[in-house]
């Protein structure tokens, strides 16, 4: 699922008269790189939630013939955030009956992250969700313990913590907008309108659930939220830092 339907206020201006995920890199659209990316990871079948500027990205994806994919909409009338966005689109991923994880991804991130490797971790631990997480700076910490399981966050360096479950050290770490998820997960969203899936995972790392982290320190990611994001990855992508194939 790339998650695609906020209103980019970040953005603006480049967000006043286009969706974010309409927004051009290098001369590539955020959803263009992100949908390029899940096909070179062998994932062909995608949802994309919209909300804002939705008559466009349906167009564009029409005009582009899907890029080769098989591409559902779920479209939101109102902002659901990200857990309310995902347990909108449920249907989508228990179709199947096939028990499958599934990815989420954010259309504002650039990322190298090695899908395959993430989804091994996922299937190892036998994870309920895995979340991709860096070593950097940020507003937001989630917090693991020494076997990377989810135990709280902490806003900014100094803010006060939210421990949901025992740990002999509890290790800071940003998240990096990209997830692997058991739809098993649909079964215990008991959360109804709109809502932030981190509140999910922590109560359900509080109950037990296997909530891991996967360390993408060593991919390029780069957050697409603002102006000058966008502008630093145009010249990422010019001096092939990112490469587009």
């Amino acid at each position: 699922m790339v998650l695609a339907a906020g209103l980019g206020t970040r953005l603006r201006p480049l967000t006043d008269n286009r969706p974010k995920a309409l927004v051009e890199v290098a001369g590539h659209t955020l959803l263009e790189l992100t949908l390029a990316r899940l096909k070179s990871c062998g994932i062909l079948d995608v949802i994309i939630n919209t909300h804002h500027f939705a008559d466009m990205v349906a167009d564009y994806l029409f005009a582009h013939q899907n890029f080769g994919m098989h591409i559902e909409i779920s479209h939101e009338e109102i902002l659901l955030d990200t857990g309310g966005g995902l347990k909108h689109a449920a249907h989508f991923f228990l179709a199947g009956n096939d028990n499958e994880p599934f990815l989420l991804h954010n259309v504002d991130v650039l990322s190298t992250l090695d899908v395959a490797s993430m989804l091994r971790h996922h299937r190892d631990h036998n994870a309920l969700a895995t979340i991709a997480v860096q070593d950097r700076p940020t507003s937001r910490y989630l917090l693991f313990d020494e076997l990377d399981r989810l135990c709280g966050r902490r806003a900014g360096i100094d803010g006060p913590v939210e421990q949901v479950r025992e740990a002999r050290e509890l290790r800071p770490r940003a998240f990096s907008g990209i997830h692997i998820i058991s739809p098993r997960i649909f079964e215990l969203i008991r959360e109804n309108g709109a809502f932030s899936i981190i509140p999910v995972y922590l109560r359900l790392a509080a109950a037990g659930e296997s909530v891991m982290s996967f360390s993408a320190d060593k991919y390029y990611w780069r957050d697409m939220g603002r102006p000058q994001h966008v502008a630093a990855a145009s010249t990422d992508i010019e001096r092939g830092i990112y490469n587009l194939e």
